[in-house]
C-alpha cells in the first residue's frame, strides 16, 4: 500500500477499492445524515459496490493528474478520506475531506489537512491550498482555522447543498505560511 505518514497515529494511503471500500462505506452509511448534510455526493453511494466504484474512479483521476484522493488511516483503521481536487494552473488546489463519526473530536482532521497540504507543497509544487466550507459547517471551518489556514472571505450563496444555497467561507494556506 502506498502511504504517507502524517504522525504516529495518522497515515494517508492511495485507496484500495476492494479492501478499503467496505470499511469506508460502513462509515458513510452509519452517519449518512451528518456527512451528507455538507457533501451531497453521499446520496449517490448506496452500496459497497458504489463505494468501490468511486474509489476506482478516484484512482483513475489520479492517473490523469486530475485529483489525488487518499484514505485517512487512524491507528491502522480506515477513518475517512482527504483529497486534492481541481488542480489549477496557478499552482493551487481545492482540498476536500470527511471523517467517520468514531474518529471526530480527536484532533485528527486538522493534522491530516496540514500534513496533506505540506505534501502538496513539497511534492506537487503547490503554492496554495484552498478549503471551501459552508459558513454553517462549523466543524469544517474549525478544521481550517486549527490547521492554520487564513480566512480569505465569504462568498454569498457560494455553495449549493441539498437544502439550497449556503454562504461559503474560503480559506487558504500558502507554502510561505508553513
Amino acid at each position: 500500500m502506498f502511504s504517507y505518514i502524517i504522525d504516529d497515529q495518522i497515515q494517508l494511503a492511495i485507496p484500495r477499492p476492494h479492501s478499503d471500500g467496505p470499511a469506508l462505506f460502513a462509515l458513510l452509511d452509519s452517519d449518512r445524515a451528518t456527512i451528507g448534510r455538507f457533501l451531497p455526493w453521499v446520496d449517490e453511494i448506496q452500496t459497497v459496490t458504489d463505494e468501490q466504484n468511486s474509489l476506482i474512479t478516484f484512482n483513475e483521476h489520479f492517473g490523469c493528474n486530475e485529483s489525488l484522493n487518499t484514505v485517512i488511516w487512524v491507528d491502522y483503521q480506515p477513518a475517512g478520506m482527504i483529497s486534492f481536487n481541481h488542480f489549477y494552473n496557478n499552482a493551487s488546489v481545492d482540498i476536500g475531506y470527511w471523517l467517520g463519526a468514531p474518529f471526530r473530536g480527536h484532533g485528527i482532521m486538522h493534522r491530516a489537512v496540514l500534513g496533506f497540504s505540506q505534501l502538496g507543497f513539497a511534492e506537487a509544487n503547490l503554492n496554495k491550498v484552498i478549503i471551501r466550507a459552508a459558513t454553517d459547517n462549523v466543524e469544517s471551518n474549525a478544521v481550517a482555522k486549527r490547521a492554520g489556514f487564513h480566512l480569505d472571505g465569504t462568498h454569498r450563496d457560494g455553495e449549493r447543498l441539498a437544502d439550497g444555497f449556503h454562504d461559503e467561507n474560503e480559506w487558504s494556506l500558502l507554502t510561505s505560511d508553513i
